[in-house]
C-alpha cells in the first residue's frame, strides 16, 4: 500500500487569462514533501540538533515528522 503523501500542496488547475494566455495545470509538490521541507529547515537551523546528526538522518527525521503531521490531520 503506498504511503499517504497528503495529496498535492499547491495544485494549479488549467485556466485561461482574459488576454487568452493559457496556464497549464500542475500538481505541484506533495504535502508530505512540503511538510518535510519545513521540518528540515527548522532542524538544520538548530545547531544543537544539526551538530549531532548527519544530513541523511536529518532528512529521515524530517520525513518522519511529515508523516506524523499527515497522520494528525486525519485525526483532527
Amino acid at each position: 500500500m503506498p504511503k499517504d503523501d497528503g495529496g498535492m500542496a499547491f495544485p494549479r488547475p488549467y485556466s485561461q487569462t482574459g488576454s487568452g494566455d493559457q496556464i497549464w495545470p500542475s500538481d505541484g509538490m506533495s504535502l508530505r514533501d512540503y511538510f518535510a521541507a519545513k521540518a528540515m529547515q527548522g532542524l538544520i537551523a538548530c545547531d544543537d540538533f544539526h551538530d549531532q546528526k548527519s544530513c541523511d538522518s536529518i532528512a529521515v527525521f524530517a520525513y518522519n515528522q511529515a508523516d506524523a503531521m499527515i497522520a494528525a490531520r486525519g485525526d483532527a
